[in-house]
C-alpha cells in the first residue's frame, strides 16, 4: 500500500520528459502534485493529467536559479496545501559540445541550472522540511554524473556537481527524518540523444546514420540493450520518496551500462 496518498509532492521541471512522468506516477500514488516549471505554458499538460489521477494538482513557475523565485512558488506550496513531503529538483538542461565548442556562457548556464539550481532548490526545500522533521528530496544527476561522456563535459561536470552535493546534504540532515537522494537516468532516447547535433550524432561512426549510431551505441552500452523511458525513472524516483532508511544514494536506472 502507498505511503503518498494524500502527501504533497513537489517536482521542477515538470512540464514535459521526466519531469511530466515523475509528477503523473505520484498523482498514481495518490499524492497532490505540485507541477513547476520555468514557463507558464509547459504546466497546464501535465496538470490536467495530475488532476486526471483524482488528485488536486498546483501549477507554478520559478526560475530555479533564483532563490526568491524558489522561495514564492513554496510558498504557493504552503499556501495551498499546508504541507510539503518530496521535493523532486528535476529541472536541468542539456549542452554538447567539445572542449573547443564550449565557451564560458555555456558553461555558465549548464552549470548554473543543473547544479546552482539543485543548490539552491534544496536549500529552500530544506526551510519548510526541517522544522517539520520529515521528508525526501530526490535530485535529477545522470549516469553522466557517474563517468566522462565525450563532447558533453560541462553537463558530465554539472552532474557529478548534483551527486557531491546530494551526499554531502544527506550526511547533514541524517538525523532529522529527510532522506536526500539522486537518481542518475540512463539512455532516454529523447532529448540530448537523439536527432540532428544530439550524441547518437556525434558518435556516428564513419559511413553511420544517426539511428545507425543511435542502436549500435544502445547496444554496446546498456547491457539490457534497451533505452530507458520517463516512466521507468519515475517508478524509481516513486519507490525512493518512501524509502525511509536509503539516504546519500545516487540510484543508477540505465539497464546496467553504470553496473
Amino acid at each position: 500500500m502507498s505511503t503518498l496518498k494524500g502527501k504533497v509532492a513537489f517536482v521542477t521541471g515538470a512540464g514535459g520528459g521526466i519531469g511530466k512522468a515523475i509528477a503523473v506516477a505520484f498523482a498514481k500514488e495518490g499524492a497532490n502534485v505540485v507541477v513547476a516549471d520555468i514557463k507558464e505554458e509547459f504546466l497546464a499538460a501535465t496538470v490536467k493529467l495530475v488532476e486526471d489521477q483524482g488528485v488536486k494538482a498546483l501549477g507554478v513557475t520559478l526560475n530555479v536559479t533564483d532563490y526568491l523565485s524558489v522561495k514564492n512558488a513554496l510558498s504557493k506550496v504552503i499556501e495551498t496545501f499546508g504541507r510539503l513531503d518530496v521535493a523532486v529538483n528535476n529541472a536541468g538542461v542539456v549542452g554538447i559540445g567539445s572542449i573547443e565548442e564550449i565557451d564560458a556562457d555555456e558553461w555558465d548556464r549548464v552549470l548554473g541550472v543543473n547544479a546552482k539550481g539543485v543548490f539552491v532548490c534544496t536549500k529552500a526545500e530544506l526551510e519548510i522540511l526541517k522544522p517539520a522533521g520529515q521528508g525526501a528530496i530526490i535530485n535529477t544527476a545522470s549516469i553522466a554524473g557517474k563517468m566522462g561522456m565525450a563532447h558533453l563535459s560541462h553537463y558530465v561536470a554539472s552532474k557529478f556537481a548534483v551527486i557531491g552535493f546530494t551526499n554531502s546534504i544527506a550526511k547533514e540532515v541524517a538525523a532529522t527524518g529527510i532522506t536526500v537522494n539522486a537518481i542518475c537516468p540512463g539512455i532516454v532516447g529523447t532529448g540530448m540523444w537523439r536527432g540532428k547535433g544530439g550524441v547518437a550524432d556525434r558518435w556516428k561512426l564513419e559511413g553511420e546514420t544517426e539511428e545507425q549510431s543511435w542502436e549500435r551505441n544502445k547496444q554496446s552500452l546498456i547491457p539490457q540493450g534497451v533505452d530507458q523511458t520517463p516512466e521507468d525513472i519515475a517508478q524509481a524516483v516513486v519507490f525512493i520518496s518512501q524509502a525511509k532508511h536509503i539516504t546519500g544514494q545516487a540510484i543508477a536506472i540505465d539497464g546496467g551500462m553504470t553496473m
